[in-house]
Order: C-alpha cells, then structure tokens, then sequence
C-alpha cells in the first residue's frame, strides 16, 4: 500500500524549489536527498549517501532545524540503522519537537532506537497514535500526547 492510500492528506514527491505548503505531506523522491532551505523552500540532491542511504532522514532534519528552529516537529518511524541520530539531536537543540514510533509497532526498530537513545525524543508512540499526535501539536494542544 502506498503512502498516498493510507494517508487522509495530500502526499506528493518533493520538487525543487518548491515551498512548504501546510496540509501536504512531502515524500523525498528515490534516490535524491530532501532538504529545508530558508523560508522553507525544499531542495533535492544526488550528492553522497550519508549511513549508505539517500535519502537521508540525517540530510533531512539537519537543515530543518537550522532553517526552521523550534517549528520542527519530525517524526522517526520503522527503518534498519541510525540515520537520524544527529538531526534528532540538533532539532532538539533548536527547540523542536521528536516523536519515535515505539517497538511494538515498528517492523525495524533501528531508526527509532537510535534517536530514542540520544536523549532528545520527546514521545515514543505507536504508529496509530502519531497523526493524532501531530494534529494535537500543531494545533498546540499536547494533550493527546504520552511521553516515553
């Protein structure tokens, strides 16, 4: 099932040069890093893999959080590795938001370990609990959410 059928927005392939726009998701296309520029204006590159993968989620929330400070609310799902781990990190340091999804649900719990275990994620949820989560932060009302 592709991400655009399990999802109740709007999900699309990133282009370049294109703005965030409340209400999309936007999906790194294969094989092209996805970045967050000033004013929220996303860029893709082939440049090097980072942890032997692009796109990167490391690539990713690092210029988030440099471009975006303390708006960041990212989101570390299922996935084999630590890409991710410093970005976490960062975005923490720049007063945003993690969310890791728990064991219990994730395929790999890699990637969500590896962020749970820098200190800097702020709620280990399952994965139907993440939406719901990301609407209670965005609509500043973090009641729906449970820390780790």
């Amino acid at each position: 099932m592709s991400s655009a059928n399990s999802c109740r927005i709007p999900v699309q392939d990133a282009e370049d040069g294109e703005p965030l726009r409340p209400g999309i998701v936007f999906l790194a296309p294969p094989d092209r890093h996805l970045t967050v520029g000033p004013g929220g204006i996303l860029s893709l590159d082939g440049s090097e893999r980072i942890h032997f993968v692009r796109p990167s989620a490391e690539k990713l929330f690092i210029s988030a959080a440099e471009n975006l400070k303390s708006r960041v609310i990212a989101v570390v799902l299922s996935g084999v590795g630590h890409d991710g781990e410093l970005g976490v990190r960062i975005i923490k340091r720049m007063g945003g938001t993690v969310i890791a999804q728990d064991e219990e649900t994730s395929e790999q719990f890699g990637m969500p370990q590896a962020a749970i275990n820098t200190g800097a994620v702020d709620y280990v949820l399952p994965l139907a609990s993440i939406g719901p989560a990301l609407v209670g932060l965005v609509n500043n009302s973090g009641s729906m959410l449970h820390g780790p």
